[in-house]
């Protein structure tokens, strides 16, 4: 993981230099534990890895992942802990969603961990629970008003290392407009 984090952090330096400043430090092994607890779920090897190293991004700075929010651990545990009451409230009792093979029908499901933030609702998860079809710790996008859930990586560094040699091969780059990174296609 210190591999890929070099790689962004140089991608940064010389793309978004203004973004640096924005990574918070490594994640404690108790914010990891609690993130854990929390959620009823143990974190696969390569999540804990990544987020010793940086826990994320401030909140509500320049989105680092396809122009969203690289959320914290804290900032993981209140989208899920949000999701999770929502669920418990039965705001989702009749909803279900089109999922890809592997991920569960759920509109929302405790084992899946927001990852990202966009500000409307929607996140890049880590799918702790999935099917017989599914490999645990795969990424899936989970919108909060469309019922596709596509699996996007079969893991976490799976999932990061595409984004980082996306950036790498100029796919993306950083918008004022957005004060975030984004598809080169929507520069």
């Amino acid at each position: 993981m210190q591999e890929l984090w070099t790689r962004f952090e140089s991608w940064l330096q010389t793309e978004a230099p203004h973004l640096l400043p924005e990574l918070n430090p490594g994640a404690t092994e108790a914010e990891l534990a609690t993130l854990a607890a929390t959620i009823g779920a143990d974190l696969p090897a390569d999540f804990l890895s990544f987020y010793r190293i940086h826990n994320g991004q401030r909140a509500e700075a320049g989105g680092l992942y396809d122009g969203e929010e690289l959320l914290s651990v804290a900032r993981m545990q209140a989208e899920w802990t949000i999701w999770n009451d929502l669920l418990k409230s039965g705001d989702f009792a009749d909803a279900v969603s089109t999922p890809a093979a592997g991920v569960r029908s759920d509109w929302w499901h405790p084992g899946w961990l927001p990852l990202t933030y966009d500000g409307a609702g929607n996140h890049w998860c880590l799918d702790l629970a999935p099917t017989e079809a599914g490999t645990r710790g795969q990424i899936i996008r989970m919108w909060h008003d469309d019922d596709e859930r596509p699996v996007i990586a079969d893991s976490f560094s799976a999932w990061m290392t595409a984004y980082i040699a996306a950036l790498e091969a100029q796919e993306y780059g950083f918008s004022e407009d957005y004060d975030g990174i984004i598809s080169a296609d929507d520069l």
